[in-house]
């Protein structure tokens, strides 16, 4: 299970005043203790439409390359910042994300992440996210297509069935599609797909005291699906102690009884 840490979005107000200002020590803090926390991948999110991320995305993804050993998960609408901030990269990073409708020049994403080496996450929407799981195996099938037509393959690329809230109108259906769509990818697919959940969406909405223990059970249900990786909040307990569960049970780490105390 590859644990992403989500935190760093745009509701993160000392991260997005780091970023404002330029404020390499705070970010670079709030880096540590998000890698301390046990993440393996660090999404960056500077902002929901891709606005200037040329210039904060690779200078954030330059502060988590100086910290250590983190991967990296590129989240923006904004191609050139996409493109600037590859080479700024330790190892070949995780683009998030392309879908049916983002973005327009899909040509141009593809050949950057075929370029670089990256990963790259192919998520079943089309603008807004089917209802049925045979609609998001469509979506996944031609974006999985298109990315093989660019020398992408298979084990570079990650399906993601798409979250929606719980507590939306069909918010439960959704919980039940994605999770067969995972089992549906990780049988028939070959080469085998990677398959990935931001996780922290299902629980949007609902008390804040009810959010991490939901999301949590929500992880556990997933990866008995097959789930590869995951979106997560690292820096919540419950959250962390159901990763290194879901480890130990597949044998990925050594079990220690101090460890999850």
């Amino acid at each position: 299970m590859i644990a992403i840490a989500d935190n760093l979005n745009t509701r993160n107000k000392p991260y997005m005043d780091a970023i404002s200002k330029k404020d390499k020590k705070t970010a670079a803090e709030l880096v540590k203790n998000l890698a301390a926390a046990g993440a393996d991948m660090i999404n960056i999110q500077c902002s929901l439409d891709g606005v200037r991320d040329e210039e904060t995305l690779p200078w954030v993804a330059g502060i988590i390359s100086e910290a250590g050993e983190c991967g990296i998960s590129l989240d923006s609408r904004n191609i050139q910042a996409i493109q600037k901030t590859l080479p700024l990269c330790k190892k070949p990073p995780l683009v998030n994300f392309i879908s049916k409708t983002e973005p327009q020049e899909k040509d141009v994403l593809l050949s950057l992440v075929a370029d670089s080496e990256a990963s790259l996450v192919i998520r079943a929407s089309s603008g807004t996210i089917p209802t049925s799981m045979e609609a998001k195996l469509q979506i996944i099938e031609e974006l999985l297509e298109m990315a093989n037509g660019a020398d992408i393959p298979n084990e570079r690329l990650f399906a993601d069935p798409s979250i929606v809230h719980l507590g939306r109108g069909l918010g439960q259906k959704h919980v039940v599609n994605s999770h067969e769509c995972i089992l549906v990818m990780k049988e028939l697919v070959e080469p085998p797909l990677n398959t990935i959940s931001w996780i922290s969406n299902i629980s949007t909405g609902l008390p804040k005291k009810l959010r991490k223990p939901l999301e949590a059970a929500f992880l556990s249900y997933l990866a008995g699906a097959g789930l590869d990786a995951a979106m997560v909040d690292i820096l919540d307990e419950h959250i962390r102690k159901t990763i290194y569960l879901i480890k130990s049970f597949r044998d990925e780490i050594v079990f220690s009884q101090a460890d999850i105390a």
